[in-house]
């Protein structure tokens, strides 16, 4: 059985290769070609998570599963808040063959799905991004997102000035963008084209009235039914798509709170971003319209983005 380690991962999982793959993981799914169960999240303590997330890419295709840790205050002291790994089985004979580093790989397909839903549903002519959080997402979205959309302009805000300046100051390069750091969320969203939501925040940092119409937003931070990054008006006023249905009617935590205020109904889920891509589904109606893409992650992606690094193995050195 082989290891993939966290430097081999980073090193070939590219977001040329991880955009594309983690596309049609999406329409595959959509299409119910693939095999999953809902994610089984243990609670440990406040902030730490243990989670198991099998599944399989279809037939005769691999299948495995993740399991991972999620400790929020890893964030502060430079580790990955997602530690764990992804095992994968062989679909003919049914033997495990590989065990991939879980917190890279979930770096990269998070930040890559992100990508497929903006260049689906932003506008052409998005230009400016906000990233909300100034941690590990914040600096794989910022990579991700710009190889769908042509960033002039990169603002960034975190509960701290000093990580936020930080993160600032190491990312002024890697895209060629000008990177500022905004004092408040309000500020930072106000002219925003593409917001991404990348916080552990348990309560609403993002309110639908700081949203300018045409906008389009990622939702990351939460995971599970709980943490909420946007509030009810967010929801309610956007075209609200998804990665998978399923999930966010069970544990989609900002779905979730403003089902249960009343504002929308389960109908509000306009499609899922897999029909979305594949064209079954209407992504973006106008250039004026509000667009959320609600993730959650999903196994799918894992399982695709492993078995690459795995079974590529001219591109390894």
């Amino acid at each position: 059985m082989r290891f993939i380690g966290r430097e081999e991962v980073a090193r070939r999982l590219t977001y040329d290769v991880a955009i594309p793959i983690v596309r049609e993981a999406m329409i595959a799914f959509s299409r119910g070609e693939t095999k999953q169960m809902l994610r089984s999240i243990l609670p440990l303590s406040e902030r730490r998570l243990f989670g198991v997330m099998p599944g399989a890419l279809g037939e005769r295709r691999a299948f495995g599963a993740k399991i991972i840790s999620v400790f929020a205050e890893n964030a502060a002291q430079s580790r990955q808040s997602h530690q764990g790994v992804v095992v994968l089985f062989e679909a003919e004979s049914g033997a495990p063959v590989c065990v991939v580093d879980a917190g890279e790989v979930t770096a990269i397909r998070t930040a890559a799905a992100s990508a497929v839903a903006t260049d689906a549903l932003a506008r052409a002519d998005a230009r400016r991004l906000t990233l909300l959080g100034c941690g590990e997402q914040a600096a794989t979205h910022l990579r991700a997102i710009a190889k769908v959309r042509r960033i002039e302009r990169v603002t960034v805000w975190g509960r701290s000035r000093e990580k936020a300046e930080a993160f600032a100051e190491r990312n002024r390069g890697p895209i060629g963008a000008q990177v500022n750091v905004s004092a408040t969320v309000e500020e930072a969203a106000a002219d925003a084209d593409i917001i991404c939501t990348l916080t552990a925040a348990t309560e609403p940092i993002l309110r639908g009235a700081w949203v300018k119409a045409g906008a389009h937003v990622n939702v990351i931070g939460s995971s599970y039914a709980g943490p909420a990054e946007i509030d009810n008006e967010l929801v309610a006023r956007s075209r609200f798509i998804v990665d998978s249905r399923e999930g966010i009617l069970r544990q989609g935590a900002e779905f979730l709170c403003a089902k249960e205020a009343g504002v929308i109904g389960d109908e509000h889920i306009a499609g899922e971003i897999g029909q979305v891509v594949a064209g079954t589904v209407e992504g973006r109606r106008s250039a004026e319209e509000v667009t959320v893409y609600k993730s959650i992650g999903h196994i799918v992606q894992d399982l695709a983005t492993a078995w690459w690094v795995y079974s590529n193995e001219e591109t390894r050195s």
